[in-house]
């Protein structure tokens, strides 16, 4: 019988063979949804799908790209934003 914390489907159900040759169920975590842009909703790129266990432990190079915004907003919306705030700096 399934442990009662591992009936809802929060966990995902991997079948995973071992090496007597059985196949066994395995519960994992899924993982989270991909990061979106704060502005137009498109999803990030160079931001890992990770738990935030699992990002907690990768260095900040590997989280988010090292661009001005990098993270919460795509490259489109960021260039937008940057070259908008430089022709108001020049009025």
């Amino acid at each position: 019988m399934v442990q009662g914390s591992r009936r809802s489907r929060t966990l995902r159900r991997v079948h995973k063979r071992t090496p007597g040759g059985k196949t066994k169920l395995r519960f994992k975590r899924r993982n989270p949804s991909s990061a979106k842009c704060s502005k137009c909703g498109a999803t990030l790129p160079g931001v890992p799908r990770k738990l935030p266990l699992k990002m907690k432990n990768l260095p900040k190079t590997k989280k988010r790209p090292t661009r001005p915004y990098g993270g919460n907003l795509c490259s489109k919306c960021a260039r937008i934003l940057l070259i908008e705030k430089a022709r108001s700096e020049n009025k």
